[in-house]
């Protein structure tokens, strides 16, 4: 199943051999801002970028939230792997910061809908993280299957000048459990006005 997704994409979570794609993660990867001094020194800027997720029943009313505070659903199927404050201050380790992880074999039966979303804490600008990427694929925090949607922040246009961002939402149709590659910035500043924006814009 290698499918790059571009934005507003939809996809069967089936693979090529017939079998359905249970484990997902939602991994974040980025860096932190250079600033350069006025007697030509370079400093580093940390970066708390904070993934989370929010999870819907099928009336679209909101569950329960993930995040940094909170790195377990009820049922165990969706796990975060824990606040990451400054971003890699040495380059790119080529690792995610973040990693969400979904099991859509244990979510609980009456969860339709599982929505992603990025928001920058202190504020910092999209467009000036260096780096900053997005991938959801099949597999664990420690092997990759297969790659299902890359979003680019750091070159991509139209992030520049936000601060939160959809990446998709895991839901369920008929038994059947897709993603749809959402992909957008939005003009929240925090997480509780970027689940409010997925609640009304985006389920």
């Amino acid at each position: 199943m290698a499918i790059n997704l571009t934005k507003g994409q939809r996809i069967n979570l089936e693979k090529s051999n017939g079998s359905k794609l249970n484990n997902i993660c939602v991994g974040i990867n980025w860096g932190a801002i250079e600033k350069k001094g006025w007697l030509g020194g370079v400093s580093k800027e940390a970066v708390d970028l904070d993934a989370s997720c929010a999870v819907y029943d099928d009336t679209k009313k909101l569950r329960e939230v993930i995040y940094f505070h909170n790195l377990k659903s009820t049922d165990g199927s969706i796990r975060h792997s824990g606040d990451d404050l400054t971003g890699d201050m040495g380059g790119d380790d080529g690792l995610d910061n973040e990693v969400i992880t979904l099991d859509l074999s244990q979510l609980n039966s009456s969860v339709s809908y599982v929505a992603f979303v990025l928001n920058s804490f202190k504020g910092q600008d999209f467009g000036t993280i260096p780096f900053a990427s997005i991938r959801i694929y099949e597999g664990t925090p420690k092997r990759v299957n297969e790659v299902f949607a890359t979003y680019d922040i750091a070159n991509g246009s139209g992030f520049a000048g936000h601060v939160s961002m959809v990446m998709g939402v895991f839901y369920k149709k008929n038994g059947e459990w897709k993603f749809n590659a959402i992909g957008e910035p939005t003009k929240d500043k925090k997480l509780e006005e970027t689940i409010k924006t997925v609640t009304e814009k985006f389920l």
